[in-house]
């Protein structure tokens, strides 16, 4: 039995992470998908819209095969945080994320919770690409 913690933020990214889980898991597996908002100003009803839409995908997907629990969080932390005490508070095996190709400029302007969550755990990764590279 092994537990996943995946963090998503949108339908498209929790579609391609399920398809790389769904040739992973086996039953009794467990996943653990988060998603996260800062809250405040910076968090609006799309948002949450958008953030249930993507746990929804999961479910629907995976929800047949192994048991997965949803959790979208607004608390003020950054998506890296959240998705770093989730797979510690579930004793993670695994942690997947996806990742998209970005320009120099936007990794320096926006960061990347990918790059947080992979120098933040001990815990495996699998790093999913959510774009084809050509």
């Amino acid at each position: 039995m092994a537990t996943y913690v995946m963090g998503t933020n949108s339908v498209h990214t929790s579609a391609e992470l399920c398809d790389y889980l769904s040739r992973r898991i086996e039953t009794g597996d467990v996943v653990h998908v988060v998603n996260s908002h800062m809250g405040g100003d910076s968090t609006d009803s799309d948002d949450v819209r958008d953030g249930d839409d993507a746990l929804n995908v999961v479910s629907s997907r995976l929800g047949d095969f192994v048991t997965v629990e949803t959790h979208q969080f607004i608390r003020g932390n950054d998506p890296a945080e959240d998705i770093l005490e989730c797979a510690e508070e579930q004793g993670a095996d695994e942690i997947v994320i996806g990742v998209r190709k970005r320009n120099p400029t936007s990794k320096i302007v926006f960061g990347s919770t990918a790059q947080d969550v992979l120098l933040g755990s001990n815990i495996p990764m699998a790093v999913v690409p959510l774009e084809k590279v050509f």
